[in-house]
């Protein structure tokens, strides 16, 4: 039986995802420098519990701001 996703839950793969688009958007010689910044940041944080909703709203919001920052076209690689 597969367990429905709650509105945070789904907001967190929401990001995940676009985070991964936006690195398929950038050169092809760096995308697995955005790929694996991307599964490394997600990676810190799986272990939180899911009813700390303060914690997980607040990672979801720097989150959003670092994939606006990365998005633009100026950043071409992440270290």
């Amino acid at each position: 039986m597969v367990r429905k996703l709650s509105g945070l839950q789904r907001e967190v793969v929401h990001l995940y995802r676009s985070c991964i688009r936006m690195a398929h958007t950038k050169p092809i010689e760096n995308r697995p420098h955005f790929i694996k910044y991307i599964h490394s940041e997600f990676g810190k944080y799986k272990d939180i519990p899911r009813k700390d909703f303060t914690t997980i709203e607040h990672l979801l919001r720097i989150g959003s701001k670092k994939l606006q920052e990365f998005s633009k076209n100026e950043v071409k690689d992440i270290r």
